[in-house]
């Protein structure tokens, strides 16, 4: 597993244990995140590492539901905003190159599930 991910599965975990600080809860069975298509973040090696950094913690054993949102850019030629699969990826619509992403490179803990 790439030690980008695993540092990003840690992190989740952080999210995780200060809310449950905050809010006084001492279990997580489902957390969702969004990992959007321009993310750079491996879904797969996400759902991995996230199984080995929760061992032990509040969240081990919680059920990992990972959304993925397409990537999104504004084109500057056209004045649209279009979907693009990956970036570098030309305009859709009219071939431009001049885009601006607006959506699809997040890597975000939206819902926490807790007892």
């Amino acid at each position: 597993m790439p030690v980008h991910e695993m540092s990003l599965c840690q992190g989740i975990l952080d999210i995780i244990e200060e809310r449950a600080a905050v809010d006084r809860f001492s279990r997580v069975t489902k957390v969702r995140l969004s990992i959007g298509a321009l993310s750079h973040v491996d879904p797969k090696a996400i759902g991995f590492g996230f199984d080995v950094v929760t061992r032990d913690t509040v969240a081990d054993g919680a059920v990992l539901e990972i959304d993925q949102p397409p990537g999104q850019a504004f084109c500057m030629a056209c004045s649209s905003t279009v979907t693009i699969p990956t970036r570098g990826q030309p305009c859709p619509s009219c071939g431009s190159h001049q885009l601006m992403v607006v959506g699809g490179d997040e890597l975000r803990v939206d819902e926490l599930e807790v007892s």
